[in-house]
């Protein structure tokens, strides 16, 4: 199905989103990208790619296929005021490599980058990057292609997993070019 992904935000299977349970996660719970790089199993990740500065994983309740998180490995908060100069530059070069490696792998209309979370919830700074489908109508692009009442992405394990690993590869394959 990932391979050949028809158009438009509805071309691929939906669940529901507990709401609630999300936000309590992300005010409550432990940092899920800390989680993450630790390996803990509730908090699985699809890993794309990774180095020691960074990793890069799917989102787990993605709202468009494909979405990819970027984030340091080190617990950072401020998108900017918790960086040097070239620290923040070389994590902005490998999302643009990600970028790349997303919009390459699915038909695109518009990559979508940004970095969301508060120091309310979701405090560990990254950045989704987010590939619109091609077919989107105008009204549901940009922020309203983010709704959670949508619900996330629901594909089986195995495509997610075969997801990562081609947009890993693609990743690789452009980090060598440079």
């Amino acid at each position: 199905m990932v391979g050949s992904t028809p158009c438009g935000l509805d071309a691929v299977p939906r669940r529901p989103l507990d709401i609630a349970a999300y936000e309590w996660r992300a005010r409550e719970g432990p940092c899920f990208i800390c989680q993450t790089l630790a390996g803990d199993p509730d908090y699985p990740g699809h890993l794309v790619w990774t180095d020691d500065h960074a990793i890069v994983f799917l989102a787990k309740d993605p709202p468009l296929l494909g979405t990819t998180l970027v984030a340091p490995r080190a617990h950072r908060e401020h998108v900017t005021a918790d960086f040097t100069l070239p620290d923040y530059l070389a994590l902005q070069r490998l999302v643009y490599l990600v970028g790349e490696a997303v919009r390459q792998e699915l038909p695109t209309e518009r990559l979508y980058i940004m970095s969301v979370g508060s120091q309310q919830g979701n405090r560990h700074v990254h950045w989704h990057v987010a590939p619109l489908p091609r077919g989107v109508p105008y009204r549901q692009q940009q922020l309203a292609a983010f709704s959670l009442d949508r619900g996330a992405v629901a594909l089986p394990d195995d495509e997610i997993a075969d997801l990562a690993r081609r947009i890993g590869a693609r990743v690789e394959q452009l980090h060598r070019a440079e």
